[in-house]
């Protein structure tokens, strides 16, 4: 973009139009600088949604994990008491030798149930704590981008703002040089 200064003596006229001239390329670099802010806003919102739609599958996935080691649970919980009924129908055809051996089984189960359950907690517990930190680094993700359109459009503002007055002051040159 030129502005040029014209010798006292040139034609009104031409000047005239080499202003016009130059308020057109403004306008068409303005135009230009939208478009490309635009097009960073679109790429930006493209970026956080896919990343959005990563995060949600991961969570979808981590609870599939979840339930799948839930119904895991269920079926060995299943399994153990269903072999102790197993030897509870035994003991029960020899009960007065083996009562003790009754008891045994018995303490043993629970043994076992409680350590599969103190195991999932743990697990199901490590799963909450990454979901809650997904979802944060997802927010932090998010306040991050809209940091960044919300500086983007200032400094458009600004640019605009100073086309603006350099618009006016072309303007009130022209003015200055009609009168």
């Amino acid at each position: 973009m030129k502005v040029a200064k014209k010798a006292g003596g040139q034609n009104p006229q031409a000047e005239i139009r080499d202003l016009q001239r130059t308020v057109i390329e403004l306008r068409s670099e303005l135009e230009r600088r939208q478009m490309m802010i635009d097009d960073a806003v679109q790429a930006a919102k493209r970026d956080s949604a896919l990343e959005i739609g990563q995060l949600k599958a991961t969570i979808g996935e981590l609870r599939n994990e979840l339930e799948r080691l839930g119904i895991q649970r269920d079926q060995e919980v299943q399994r153990a008491l269903s072999s102790r009924q197993d030897e509870i129908t035994q003991l029960q055809k020899h009960i007065e030798g083996l009562r003790s051996k009754l008891e045994g089984a018995f303490s043993e189960k629970d043994a076992a149930v409680q350590a599969v359950h103190v195991s999932y907690t743990g697990e199901i517990q490590q799963l909450r704590a990454m979901a809650g930190k997904l979802r944060e680094e997802l927010e932090s993700s998010r306040a991050e981008r809209e940091n960044a359109v919300h500086k983007a459009g200032m400094q458009t503002k600004n640019e605009i703002t100073q086309l603006h007055e350099i618009i006016q002051a072309m303007r009130l040159e022209m003015e200055r040089l009609k009168a």
